[in-house]
């Protein structure tokens, strides 16, 4: 396994498409549903990532950023997800602490790329990138 990664998401459908995804690309992957369990199981796996939807219940994303960054217990690389990504959107992630801001649906593949430098800390590339994968 790779490094752990905190899904926190309340839309179960959410966290068990990522869940699935992550666990393929090899992370040890650790579920929330809502700001305050988010926050618990960051300050108690110590995850590498942490993958956090906006709109959580009871402590927003933004909240659980700023909570964790103030702890000291921001991981490494943290981004936001959310549905909505004006400039507006963008900057907030990035006053309450978040490294990235990527807008739901997201796209696996940008969603690699953009974990891939936290995994190649660990023990090296999650996918063969040398080849281009083809479509089906």
């Amino acid at each position: 396994m790779y490094q752990r990664v905190v899904v926190a998401d309340d839309n179960p459908a959410m966290t068990a498409a990522l869940k699935v995804v992550l666990q393929i690309w090899g992370w040890d992957v650790v579920v929330a549903h809502d700001g305050m369990t988010a926050v618990e199981a960051i300050r108690a796996s110590r995850p590498a990532l942490a993958l956090i939807d906006i709109g959580l219940p009871d402590l927003d994303g933004l909240e659980v950023a700023r909570a964790l960054h103030a702890q000291g217990a921001a991981p490494r690389l943290m981004i936001a997800l959310s549905g909505y990504g004006e400039e507006r959107d963008l900057l907030a992630s990035r006053e309450a602490g978040f490294d990235r801001h990527l807008v739901k649906p997201v796209d696996p593949e940008l969603l690699r790329r953009t974990i891939m430098p936290v995994a190649n800390q660990s023990r090296g590339p999650l996918l063969d990138t040398a080849r281009p994968r083809a479509r089906p």
